[in-house]
């Protein structure tokens, strides 16, 4: 099993990276939380996780191994394959996932975009405290940093729409969600990173202003 990667970061998507090892570039789907945390030229250190199927290997890359084994644990409940493991991930924080499912808070699990009512109930069963107590991150963590970036006007970033799409949204709550935080993430003076754009609009959509 490959259980952690580390090298120079070659290329940074929407979805994934490349991280470049012993004159190998590996390709690492990770969450937008752990993409937004790369930069091109830099040297990363990517907790892994393996998934092998008949016809593809994939590396699954997390910023920390907390949130690798919380991508463990999902794996194990019924009807969850990896990419709504990550998905899960990319919504909620380990610690709001420990939460929702301690509190049985199906409204707070569907927010993941393919994960319905009955599969929402199917996680809390089959995950139950298998996720371990929370870590200690306040409750409103996860959306504390754009709770303030409601509002903006102009056009919304195309690139960070069409991403949400692909992972459930309808495009006119994909565009909300953009319009809302984008204003406070370009306030520092410099425009903001793609994947940093694409972390926030979750959060925002996570945090339960989904249409």
């Amino acid at each position: 099993m490959i259980a952690s990667l580390r090298g120079t970061v070659t290329a940074v998507s929407l979805t994934s990276a490349v991280i470049e090892t012993g004159g190998v570039g590996i390709s690492v789907l990770a969450t937008p939380t752990t993409l937004s945390s790369l930069r091109v030229g830099a040297e990363a250190l990517l907790h892994t996780e393996l998934i092998v199927r008949e016809d593809s290997l994939t590396l699954y890359g997390f910023a920390d191994a907390d949130e690798r084994d919380c991508f463990r644990v999902l794996l194990g409940a019924k009807g969850v394959g990896a990419k709504l493991a990550l998905a899960m991930l990319a919504v909620h924080t380990p610690d709001a996932l420990r939460r929702a499912i301690a509190a049985e808070d199906v409204a707070a699990l569907k927010r993941v975009p393919g994960l319905g009512p009955k599969g929402a109930q199917r996680v809390i069963i089959d995950v139950g405290d298998k996720l371990g107590p929370p870590h200690g991150e306040s409750p409103s963590a996860s959306g504390a940093a754009v709770e303030a970036a409601a509002g903006g006007d102009g056009e919304p970033n195309p690139d960070v729409v069409a991403a949400l799409v692909q992972l459930g949204w309808n495009e006119a709550s994909a565009r909300e969600a953009v319009t809302a935080v984008e204003p406070g993430l370009a306030s520092s003076g410099k425009a903001p990173a793609v994947p940093e754009i694409l972390r926030a609009a979750l959060r925002w959509l996570g945090g339960g202003r989904r249409g």
